[in-house]
């Protein structure tokens, strides 16, 4: 009897697009403190921690690393993907480095596969959409991994025949689905089918599914009960467990190939599961063990063992919603369980809102765009390769394939608006605005962002304005929070203010030029401006900065001239005002200006020169957010400064007193408490902080806080050791002989685990691993050799106690 047993562990890794539409950035989200965003946050925690995931020893000393990745099936959304490339190229390239390094494991079958582009529910999309989804993942894919992808996912798994038509045509050999959504199978050339509804079918086999029009494609039906288990079931708090109930899912008397494969967000690997991704190469480490098992990915097992069954599905099915798709489109019952008071009425007047606006735009994009393309809909699905490289080259080429004669340059711009309304089309039905509880959520916000975006560029192109009846039809997606009303009160109150034209770009960067004296020309988010012509003037702690900007979408490249004067008359006073440009105006003014002959009328302010800017100025409040954050904290920085100055003088008058009364056991009064707990709390973090700080200065404020047995602000501190570490790591990587930086490191050390604190040291960990990997036998050596070698006898007691606190085992210690 031939037994062939093989494990595949999908990781299912993705965010929705966060994005601002018209900034194209990731702005400040407060949820997600105290990171910046959540894809920052879940990078950190998980994305990163996988490219070099822990493995342990018997003792709990971290004996090496690997790269999960490689060694795992996977996707990622190329939307995250995209973030990742500008925001963490480190990790980006370890992720497409594993995929590379897998063909070598896996009979040249790279390990990622592709997903549908921005994550939406393909049975509810029409056949242009889920066309161009695929179209614009497969390019995506080709673009990072150099190859084709051999494998798709589906958002929450959700399919319909039409979607995996779409898919074989484009080459796609295979997809990976729920067990429960396989209704009927049979050995290929049989006549009769077993009924295998209600998630029995065997999940060790692939299975062919034959199609209306003649394709076929191959299906996966992942192990239900496992793949639950590490997603809900807490599996992943021990490796050797979850490696123990993947061999637990063979069949010990069954002859032929065996799969045991399992499918979970990837994100259960080190977010939704505290140190996911080391159970995961624990397990992989004991796979890779086992004599009789071995790992693998779907491509390959594909390649060595076709499907010898056929499977009939669940059309509208998918795997987190047990009513087939109606999570993403009715109150179908589904949701998070935290309210189980609330309904999701919502959503079917959401998603008739956005199927509304979509056949509208879609109607007006094929008139207007048929002006300038020869295929509009091709153009759009070929639009991709303008998104991924928006250089002039890659335009040049995209309008010399698809332009239906030579553009002027407004025939351009309106031609990229038409593209970009419907790129923002596709990006409103990204699955997350349907799937929690309520309207009022930051998933929901952002697709109506992208609603919002749709419609303004509508509106430019084409004069039309759609938003009325959209938010005549959210009037009827109450929300479940009275204070929020329903759909249309959540854009007037979310989206609204958020929607950008030119001339914000000029008055946001007219502010930052006055206030942080930024660069007159560059990038600013997704637009170029250029302010070289300008006149800077001040009038005692008046400041005023005057010029012409012109603004460029990148884009649309649409672009426009405006005069600009910014002024800041107080702390709490500051404006810009902005206007079309007029050249003759203009002119006259910056003579004024520049010669002093205004100095009268600035007194008042640049509100009095109605002849150049007739409109209301824009105030702090129309900063963009990171922009708003930044200058504020920067306007706070005295008060607050003060504030804590006064704390900490406070607090060293009144500690003797302090000290007594807790020497007699007499609890403080709760003003004196809590101010003694801000101000401890500060004076450690700011011991962490302060690259200057020796490593007894550190120590004396870990002492005067110790002294207290204070409860302090765990969060924060947590903070600010996980940066210090990381500072204190990298500053060893990069200068690994300074023994002052291995001193800086042992004491940000001991005083990190003194506190009772379960800081992830994951970054620091590894990057010590490697400075100990390619430094420590050398120096140890070196040290053993000559015991005069003061320096290197040093280096290595202090390496050692380091090691000892990180729990990293030291090279020469192996084996």
């Amino acid at each position: 009897m031939t037994h062939w047993r093989f494990v595949c562990i999908h990781g299912h890794f993705y965010q929705p697009p966060r994005e601002n539409p018209w900034l194209e950035t990731v702005e400040q989200q407060d949820s997600a403190q105290p990171y910046h965003d959540w894809n920052q946050r879940i990078t950190d925690e998980c994305y990163a921690p996988n490219t070099g995931a822990r493995i342990l020893d018997s003792q709990g000393y971290l004996d090496r690393l690997i790269n999960n990745y490689e060694w795992i099936s996977f996707n990622f959304g190329p939307t995250l993907l995209s973030w990742l490339e500008t925001h963490d190229p480190k990790t980006y390239k370890a992720i497409l480095e594993a995929d590379d390094r897998s063909k070598k494991h896996f009979s040249g079958h790279g390990s990622a596969i592709a997903q549908v582009y921005n994550h939406i529910i393909m049975p509810l999309a029409n056949r242009r959409d889920k066309i161009t989804q695929v179209r614009w993942a497969i390019a995506d894919f080709e673009s990072r991994f150099r190859r084709k992808p051999e494998g798709m996912w589906l958002a929450e798994t959700a399919v319909d025949l039409e979607t995996l038509a779409i898919l074989a045509t484009h080459g796609i050999r295979f997809t990976i689905l729920s067990p429960f959504q396989a209704s009927r199978v049979r050995p290929i050339g049989r006549a009769s089918w077993s009924d295998v509804r209600g998630g029995r079918i065997d999940p060790s086999r692939p299975y062919l599914c034959r199609l209306p029009g003649g394709e076929s494609i191959s299906l996966f039906f992942y192990d239900g009960p496992i793949s639950h288990a590490v997603a809900f079931e807490g599996l992943l708090n021990d490796g050797h467990a979850f490696a123990t109930r993947l061999l637990s899912g063979f069949a010990p008397d069954r002859d032929g190939a065996q799969l045991v494969h399992i499918a979970t967000d990837g994100e259960s690997y080190g977010h939704h599961h505290r140190f996911g991704e080391m159970a995961l190469s624990r397990a992989i480490a004991d796979l890779q063990g086992h004599s009789r098992v071995r790992l693998t990915n779907y491509a390959e097992f594909l390649e060595r063992f076709p499907p010898r069954y056929e499977v009939e599905i669940f059309e509208a099915s998918s795997w987190s919603c047990a009513h087939g798709v109606g999570r993403w489109s009715y109150d179908c019952g589904c949701n998070s369980g935290a309210h189980p008071e609330w309904n999701q009425a919502w959503r079917a007047p959401l998603r008739a809102a956005m199927n509304w606006l979509r056949d509208e735009a879609a109607r007006l994009y094929e008139r207007e765009a048929s002006a300038y393309v020869t295929d509009p809909w091709l153009a759009r699905d070929e639009y991709i390769q303008v998104v991924l490289d928006r250089s002039a080259d890659t335009i040049s080429r995209f309008l010399a394939r698809h332009q239906s004669h030579s553009l002027s340059a407004d025939e351009r711009v309106r031609l990229f608006q038409l593209l970009e309304m419907q790129r923002h089309c596709l990006l409103m039905f990204t699955s997350c605005g349907w799937f929690f509880d309520d309207i009022s959520g930051i998933e929901t916000q952002q697709i109506l962002l992208f609603a919002a975006r749709v419609m303004q560029l509508a509106k430019k192109v084409a004069g039309v304005d759609y938003e009325p009846t959209f938010l005549k039809t959210l009037e009827g997606a109450k929300s479940n929070l009275p204070q929020f009303v329903n759909g249309a009160h959540i854009y007037e109150l979310f989206v609204a203010p958020n929607i950008v034209e030119l001339d914000r770009v000029a008055g946001n960067y007219a502010l930052l030029m006055l206030l942080e004296d930024a660069r007159p020309s560059g990038r600013f988010y997704a637009y170029e401006v250029s302010a070289t012509n300008r006149c800077k003037r001040s009038l005692g702690e008046r400041e005023f900065l005057v010029g012409e900007m012109r603004v460029r979408s990148v884009a649309t490249t649409e672009e426009a001239t405006f005069v600009f004067g910014a002024q800041k008359l107080s702390e709490d006073e500051i404006q810009a005002y902005v206007a079309p440009s007029d050249a003759k105006l203009f002119s006259e003014f910056m003579a004024k200006m520049q010669q002093g002959d205004c100095d009268r009328q600035l007194t008042v302010g640049l509100g009095t020169f109605t002849d150049i800017f007739p409109n209301e100025p824009l105030t702090l409040r129309a900063l963009f957010r990171d922009d708003l954050r930044r200058l504020v904290y920067h306007l706070l920085n005295a008060p607050i400064s003060q504030a804590i100055a006064t704390m900490c003088s406070l607090y060293n008058e009144n500690a003797a007193l302090m000290r007594f009364l807790s020497a007699l056991n007499v609890p403080l009064p709760t003003v004196l408490k809590t101010m003694t707990q801000f101000v401890l709390t500060h004076k450690l973090v700011e011991a962490f902080e302060n690259e200057n700080a020796s490593p007894d200065d550190l120590r004396a404020s870990f002492q005067e806080a110790r002294r207290w047995e204070f409860e302090l602000d765990t969060e924060r501190l947590d903070h600010a050791v996980r940066c210090a570490l990381q500072r204190a790591t990298a500053r060893l990587e990069a200068n690994p002989n300074d023994i002052a930086n291995l001193e800086k490191l042992l004491a940000v050390a001991e005083v990190a685990f003194a506190l009772p604190l379960r800081t992830n040291i994951w970054k620091a960990q590894t990057t010590f691993y490697h400075v100990v990997c390619a430094n420590y036998p050398i120096i140890k050596a070196r040290a053993d050799s000559d015991k005069n070698l003061w320096e290197a006898q040093e280096w290595v007691r202090l390496c050692e106690q380091v090691a000892k606190l990180l729990r990293v085992r030291l090279p020469e210690k192996k084996g």
